[in-house]
């Protein structure tokens, strides 16, 4: 009767791991990073001037040139603005909405670029 219980519990034991074995875990993944872009600041012009992004992308201007610049949007709101950029300097935002960006060097207006946001 002992052995007979013992056969008993291990079988039961033996369907559970089966059964177990069987079952996957969902497990959450981290949410992907950000995608990151670089603009160059050289020879008083953006590289690239235009740009299409997905939202939540992180932009990074960096100034290679041996004079100051900015990076300042041109909407009213002044959506994103830089500090006056030295050399080597940088300036990043993350675009979280969809929409059109236009932007410029406010040292020296006749710099242009657009972010467009999909």
């Amino acid at each position: 009767m002992i052995v007979h219980r013992a056969w008993r519990i291990l079988g039961s034991a033996s369907l559970l791991m089966l059964a177990l074995g069987g079952l996957h875990l969902a497990v959450a993944a981290p949410p992907p990073s950000p995608a990151a872009v670089e603009v160059k600041i050289d020879n008083f012009s953006f590289a690239p001037a235009a740009l299409v992004v997905q939202a939540g992308t992180k932009v990074t201007w960096v100034n290679h040139d041996d004079i100051p610049h900015t990076v300042v949007s041109t909407d009213n709101d002044k959506t994103f603005k830089s500090k006056v950029l030295d050399t080597d300097e940088k300036f990043t935002y993350v675009f979280a909405k969809p929409g059109r960006y236009p932007y410029f060097c406010s040292v020296h207006p006749k710099m242009t670029g657009e972010v467009v946001v999909k």
